[in-house]
């Protein structure tokens, strides 16, 4: 156990230890994604306690993924710093998740996902090889492995033109095509700027879930050169199922004054249940994993520190190298990748 003081009057208060990384449950036993809005977070022993006008309520820290906080939330300090221990990760969102605004700590503690995705997006052959299996998800009774990306954006082109075409059909709202202008959203017309408020929504989801599983925001695959490219990847994966139908619903009925808003709460209620975050979770784990297996709890678990070597690819930390009594070859103690994936290496706290 460990002692600390609070400043208001030096009142003492006792927490518990600090869980071992290995005594966690894994990543696919705990609640994935939890959304809190206009209610307060703080800690109670190893709990976070929830309370709001109904009540308060306790939930485990140790059974949850990633803590979506959305509007009128309020989180302590004591609370976060049990969160971390417990290697969750905490989002700040907007209403039911429909925006993304910040995240603290990735759910994981490696950047194992995040270098596959670095060396797949570098390498001319790997990035194609993903982005057909982006394209391959949308045509999934169709092989697609042998289309250029020119004949891939026809392709997809021609798709969406024909799911406009079909929910308008079914929604009676006239379509003219797609036009919006990003500064000013009141340009458009109702159905658009319906579209430009589903996307958004669709964005933050997608954007909370990357951060979430320690991905790059950046580095996309179809597309390139902004901070939220991969975002728009995995984003463009559910449009045509989910954003497109609800923005020509809601523009069938509601005014351009109310269509932003009504779209809004549409795709909120929408993903209430949770399984389009888990659902691009494991899209996103798929389509890294074209060139190697990843496990559910991959690069989520392993909490070590290791040197890069340009021959062996990594050697161990906190070790002192080219000692006069010994050769380069004897201080190298290669690491192998399944102990690089169990954690083998040595933190530098544990140093100090």
């Amino acid at each position: 156990m460990w002692v600390a003081y609070a400043c208001h009057g030096m009142s003492e208060y006792v927490s518990a230890d600090k869980p071992n990384l290995y005594e966690l449950p894994q990543v696919r036993d705990r609640y994935s994604f939890l959304y809190l809005e206009r209610c307060v977070i703080n800690r109670k022993d190893s709990s976070i306690t929830v309370t709001d006008k109904r009540g308060a309520v306790h939930v485990p820290a140790a059974s949850l993924g990633v803590l979506m906080l959305g509007p009128g939330s309020d989180i302590s300090h004591r609370a976060v710093e049990l969160l971390a221990d417990c290697g969750a990760s905490i989002i700040w969102v907007g209403e039911r998740g429909v925006r993304y605004y910040a995240h603290g700590r990735p759910l994981t503690h490696s950047s194992r996902l995040l270098q596959i995705q670095a060396e797949l997006v570098s390498n001319r052959n790997s990035r194609l090889k993903v982005a057909r299996m982006m394209y391959q998800m949308r045509f999934p009774n169709e092989d697609v492995s042998g289309l250029t990306m020119q004949q891939l954006r026809g392709r997809e082109g021609a798709r969406i033109r024909s799911v406009y075409k079909q929910a308008s059909k079914d929604s009676g709202v006239e379509w003219n095509g797609r036009a919006y202008n990003p500064d000013d959203f009141e340009s458009s017309d109702t159905v658009n700027m319906a579209l430009s408020a589903a996307h958004a929504c669709l964005y933050g989801i997608s954007h909370a879930v990357i951060v979430a599983l320690g991905c790059s925001p950046g580095l996309g695959f179809i597309h390139s050169g902004h901070e939220k490219s991969f975002v728009y990847d995995i984003a463009d994966l559910y449009k045509a199922e989910i954003t497109i139908p609800i923005a020509f619903k809601i523009a069938a009925s509601a005014s351009s004054e109310s269509v932003g808003s009504e779209t809004r709460h549409a795709v909120r209620d929408y993903i209430a249940d949770g399984k389009i975050l888990e659902r691009a979770s494991k899209d996103i784990k798929k389509l890294l994993s074209i060139d190697s297996e990843i496990e559910p709890d991959m690069g989520l678990i392993n909490d070590s520190v290791y040197l890069w070597d340009e021959n062996s690819g990594y050697v161990k930390n906190a070790t002192l190298y080219g000692k006069d009594d010994e050769s380069d070859s004897d201080a190298y103690e290669l690491i192998e990748m399944d102990d690089l994936l169990i954690g083998s290496g040595h933190i530098f706290e544990d140093e100090i």
